[in-house]
């Protein structure tokens, strides 16, 4: 008999405080032109992103690297909590279809921290197999760094 394995062990999380405020935060997450100016690790670039940004609502991520291989992602959004929560899974594509191989669901939070902002972007993946994979395509850099040019970007707005 095999051991079901925890949460903990298919789950990445990146947690950072940020200087401004949720709102900003939420609107770089949810706003397609202000999403292309950070959401992938520099050189890579987003160039198309399209978003309906409510429960049910389906996304388009489009990645381009720098040799110009594209690398669609699509997504439904599960739970919206405007300035607060995004909850957003590969599981399904457009109009709950189920996608051909679900990978992972995020969660991401938005909490106020004194004059900061507790951001949280918490990845829980199907299997340890899947955590591993994304650990190994660069999880914690890549997202450390796309965060880095989020806070570069609201430091702007």
């Amino acid at each position: 008999m095999t051991t079901p394995e925890s949460l903990a062990d298919r789950e990445l999380v990146l947690t950072r405080l940020i200087d401004a405020p949720r709102a900003e935060l939420f609107r770089a997450w949810t706003e397609p032109e202000l999403m292309k100016q950070w959401f992938t690790p520099r050189p890579w670039t987003t160039p198309v992103i399209e978003v309906d940004v409510r429960p049910g609502g389906a996304s388009l991520v489009v990645m381009r690297g720098p040799d110009g291989n594209e690398i669609p992602h699509r997504g439904v959004y599960l739970e919206v909590v405007k300035d607060r929560r995004l909850v957003f899974t590969d599981a399904y594509t457009t109009a709950w279809q189920p996608s051909g191989k679900p990978f992972m669901t995020a969660i991401v939070t938005f909490e106020d921290e004194g004059t900061q902002t507790r951001y949280t972007a918490r990845v829980r993946h199907w299997t340890v197999a899947d955590r591993e994979a994304h650990e190994t395509m660069g999880f914690h850099d890549g997202w450390g760094k796309a965060t880095d040019q989020l806070e570069a970007m609201v430091a702007k707005l």
